[in-house]
């Protein structure tokens, strides 16, 4: 008359020649039921009686009970003895196990020698930065160098304790989607949480810290979109809460808090550029690249591939060596002595929270290279911290400079990468104005998508029409065709100047600003 829950998936109980399984285990927390599925059967019988119910409704258990005695022709009281002891065993075996929804203590994994050593010396490394691109180009992502390695470093950031966050932007098809899951592979899959679809209650449900410094994937935004209001409330205050009702014993309701911690490092992609302003302005806007030449970096990779040339066993060894680095970063405080130097131009889009996302790069690159910077003791708090330098900043400013471009343009990055072709392909052809029927011949794309670029440019002031009626096509013209150059050559010389005026600072402040 034991409980067996060898099973988890099929507990067993008999009672004299009755046997009794309930299949699927004990998944009711709630102290207040027990509900369970139950399948019973006699010894000399092949009759089988299936049914659910909560064993803590006397009127279910006793319509149950004679149910069961009338079946398998059994004495009521005989069954009514063996659904006492049963229920009293499934009782007391929840009672000794951990509830589902404490809190989980993460297994740490740990690294053989000869990883750790391996992981341990490529940290350690000169130009690690640069090895690490190398590397990810090595685990089978073609071009897109810097749109990769900005987004492997955002994807690091979820160990701090300001995480960084991104939105892939570009049309369909050209690999958003396969850039975000390539890069992600090169996380450990303990630290990261993929999403397809999420409705609008579904972050309040994980357990309290199971989003805890963990990386967010939404593979398309679109299939997440009743779920992004609180996801934007976990990136910005680290935390999320939603007071519901449940019932308690006697039916009465009690309201529970749901909490869920962070913080996040969120990822996302999409078509759609103007639908999740709220989301792209707490993120990294990174554009793909649409170019023809990388069309043509991607053909010979797969053709390569097709051919048997690709060695698959060097993309999975760097692939888990990225993975071995991103274990052995451990969680540090990092401070920027130069921090007060490093101004931004005052072009870029919201300009409070870019600068907060630029001196959040810098921090993560900085804590990427947490073994090769010095250990530093706070002498008031005890508090072990590194510090940034100069390379890290310089490097930051390397990754930094094409959003900083994307965030300052009034044009969507679509818009953009046309006006960009557009303005290559007339100096080419030393031609001042083009006719829609023209472009859409040479570039192969629809009159819809054509006219959607024409309004957005027309309301720019960055094309004009210059001829053109009813019967005959439009003519346009192209009226600034340096604003982009210009833009960019301010946008560099502000992250140069920021360098320049950077000087090792003599003094350290307190929180107050009270000099230490």
């Amino acid at each position: 008359m034991k409980l067996n829950t060898d099973d988890k998936n099929n507990f067993v109980f008999e009672y004299d020649d009755i046997q009794i399984q309930v299949p699927g285990g004990l998944n009711d927390e709630k102290l207040d039921s027990l509900r369970v599925t139950l399948k019973i059967n006699k010894a000399d019988s092949h009759v089988n009686v299936r049914h659910s119910l909560n064993l803590f409704n006397h009127t279910q258990v006793e319509k149950f009970l004679l149910q069961v005695s009338y079946q398998l022709e059994i004495s009521d009281t005989m069954v009514r003895k063996a659904f006492i002891k049963l229920t009293d065993e499934l009782e007391q075996h929840r009672l000794t196990q951990p509830s589902q929804s404490d809190e989980q203590v993460a297994i740490e994994y740990q690294l053989p020698k000869e990883e750790f050593i391996e992981a341990k010396d490529f940290l350690c490394a000169e130009n690690l930065l640069e090895r690490t691109n190398n590397r990810i180009g090595a685990s089978g992502i073609i071009g897109e160098e810097n749109n990769r390695l900005l987004m492997y470093l955002i994807f690091t950031s979820r160990k701090t304790t300001n995480p960084l966050h991104c939105i892939s932007f570009g049309s369909s098809g050209v690999g958003k989607t396969h850039l975000q899951s390539n890069v992600s592979e090169l996380i450990p899959s303990e630290d990261k949480v993929e999403i397809t679809q999420l409705s609008a209650n579904a972050f309040y449900y994980f357990n309290r810290y199971d989003l805890k410094n963990k990386l967010v994937l939404i593979e398309d935004m679109d299939g997440a979109e009743d779920g992004l209001l609180p996801l934007r409330e976990l990136q910005t205050k680290k935390r999320i809460s939603k007071s519901v009702v449940q019932k308690s014993i006697g039916g009465r309701g009690r309201t529970n808090n749901l909490v869920v911690e962070g913080p996040v490092c969120v990822a996302g992609c999409t078509t759609q550029e103007g639908m999740y302003q709220d989301n792209a302005n707490r993120s990294f806007l990174l554009y793909i690249d649409e170019s023809s030449e990388q069309d043509e970096r991607i053909m010979a990779y797969q053709r390569m591939l097709y051919a048997g040339k690709v060695d698959g066993d060097y993309q999975d060894v760097s692939a888990k060596l990225l993975r071995n680095v991103q274990r052995l970063l451990k969680p540090i405080k990092v401070i920027n002595p130069y921090a007060e130097h490093l101004k931004l131009p005052n072009t870029v889009f919201k300009p409070r929270r870019t600068n907060l996302h630029y001196l959040q790069l810098i921090e993560v690159v900085t804590f990427y290279h947490q073994h090769q910077r010095e250990e530093r003791c706070d002498e008031t708090t005890g508090e072990v911290y590194i510090e940034t330098t100069l390379e890290d900043i310089k490097m930051a400013n390397t990754l930094i400079k094409e959003v900083l471009l994307r965030k300052s343009d009034r044009l969507n990055g679509a818009a953009r990468t046309y006006f960009e072709s557009l303005s290559g392909y007339l100096a080419e052809n030393n031609s001042q104005t083009y006719s829609n029927t023209e472009i859409r011949r040479e570039f192969g794309i629809s009159e819809t998508t054509l006219r959607r670029h024409h309004k957005v440019l027309l309301a720019e002031g960055y094309i004009e029409k210059v001829g053109g009626n009813r019967t005959e096509s439009f003519e346009y013209k192209l009226l600034d065709v340096n604003e982009f150059k210009d833009l960019e050559a301010t946008i560099e010389k502000a992250l140069n100047l920021c360098l320049e005026y950077a000087t090792p600072p003599s003094v350290r402040h307190s929180g107050n600003g009270e000099p230490k």
